[in-house]
């Protein structure tokens, strides 16, 4: 690591704790100076500011080992300000938190409420700030005086490659500088570069013949510069990894989604609240569409489907909008498939459809049932769509990607076009949604989801 990032990395500890007491002493002043005026305080007269200051110091260095727990003092050379504001703002709140609990077994009455919540804010308030003064101080420097700038000397050309080195140039800010990339250099044109200042060499080329590898790393050792590679072999990876040691070997964990570890913990939690609220709030609904479905055809209320979710096959659940022998009418309607660009079948003015089956097609209600699938962990509020085990079975090798994660009752391949969509759009679709999971991301497809119900036509 550069002395200049060992720098900057190294005074956020120090500028984070002078910020703690800060807030704390902001926040004393706070409540017996200006809000005093609003509400008269008594607890001045027996926890004087001196009394305080310690206590101050104290919780500051709680709120430090918080921060140390999170990774706020990793020795990374470029991190995220969301990552940073968002560990920032969890660190906080454990260590208050861990405040609060203390307080309590102690049994002791404490002078003010507002101590610890106003504390806490101001806290997380002024880190935040002490933390983009060091990112500011970093971008004066490295702009202004090229302190900390890391000269690269890139080895591949191929996509992925000239994607580092166009971000790269991209970002004046950006704390690397692309002095040459070369394709597939020999020992002797990467020796050239010595002379022009490049300090780091990042390989980035897929097919770069292994017996050079060792050569070049023991040249870089040697010279003193980083060498760092980027592990896009065959262009299969993707950006989501995961890193483990076995006897002192890193091992490389290649991920096709981020939906894995605590991101499926949350997923799984909020699909099982999200499917009892759904079940609770439209239980009229069910009671309705029961009677009707019994009074207008002969048959079950439910029908149960085979579907795959995750390479399993389960059932799915949803109300009968068909007439009672539907399946077996399939394969007289074939040749009738709107759906010539995949293993999907699709027939507008089916004529298997009830009439009370085209009503409940129209705004989704059929697909209430699938909150039971929800609950039981059968497929997910959102995902790809759960298709049947002949379609799955017609799938192409891209195909399968799809089958990554759970299926879902909606998705982003849903909202974008429903089953009007071309089917390599909606594979499309539904891969990046694999490769870029979020709950943010969750929660905006469930919302258009909703909106879409009362606009889309094409289930009709």
């Amino acid at each position: 690591m550069k002395k200049a990032d060992l720098f900057f990395n190294v005074a956020r500890l120090p500028m984070d704790f002078v910020m703690l007491v800060a807030a704390g002493i902001a926040t004393y002043l706070l409540r017996t100076q200006i809000l005093d005026v609003y509400r008269p305080v008594f607890f001045e007269f027996n926890l004087p500011l001196l009394v305080y200051l310690p206590l101050v110091v104290g919780v500051a260095l709680l709120f430090i080992g918080m921060f140390a727990i999170s990774g706020l003092y990793s020795m990374r050379v470029r991190t995220t300000i969301t990552s940073e504001f968002l560990k920032i703002i969890v660190a906080s709140s454990a260590a208050i938190m861990v405040l609060i609990v203390y307080i309590f077994l102690r049994q002791e009455l404490f002078n003010s409420r507002f101590l610890v919540l106003g504390g806490w804010i101001l806290a997380m308030l002024f880190v935040i700030i002490g933390r983009i003064i060091i990112r500011q101080a970093q971008r004066y420097a490295l702009a202004r005086q090229g302190f900390g700038k890391h000269r690269l000397l890139v080895i591949g050309d191929d996509e992925v490659s000239n994607q580092v080195v166009a971000d790269i140039r991209r970002d004046p800010y950006s704390a690397y500088e692309v002095v040459a990339q070369l394709a597939n250099p020999e020992l002797n044109d990467v020796q050239r570069y010595l002379t022009e200042g490049v300090d780091e060499v990042i390989l980035a080329n897929p097919n770069y013949p292994a017996n050079k590898i060792v050569p070049l790393v023991d040249f870089c050792h040697e010279h003193h510069i980083i060498f760092k590679f980027i592990p896009n072999i065959y262009q299969t990876l993707t950006t989501h990894f995961d890193i483990d040691v076995i006897r002192n070997m890193p091992l490389i964990e290649l991920k096709r989604t981020p939906l894995d570890g605590w991101g499926r913990v949350f997923k799984r939690v909020f699909d099982t609240i999200a499917a009892v609220t759904g079940i609770i709030i439209t239980s009229p609904i069910w009671f309705i569409v029961a009677l009707a479905i019994k009074l207008e055809t002969r048959g079950p209320i439910f029908v149960k489907l085979k579907r795959v979710s995750k390479n399993r096959d389960f059932w799915l659940y949803k109300f009968r909008s068909m007439v009672e022998n539907a399946e077996t009418l399939k394969a007289g309607l074939l040749p009738f498939n709107e759906r010539k660009d995949g293993p999907l079948f699709k027939m507008k003015n089916d004529p298997r459809v009830t009439r009370v089956g085209r009503f409940i097609r129209r705004f989704r209600i059929d697909e209430l049932p699938q909150f039971v699938n929800i609950l039981k962990g059968d497929m997910s509020l959102v995902g790809p769509r759960p298709h049947q085990p002949d379609e799955i079975a017609k799938y192409e090798k891209h195909h399968k990607k799809l089958l990554a994660i759970k299926a879902g009752a909606t998705g982003f391949a849903q909202i974008s076009g429903s089953s009007d969509l071309p089917f390599e759009d909606e594979v499309a679709l539904d891969t990046f949604y694999i490769e870029n999971w979020s709950l943010l991301l969750d929660l905006k497809i469930i919302l258009k989801t909703i909106f879409k119900i009362f606009t889309d036509q094409s289930a009709v």
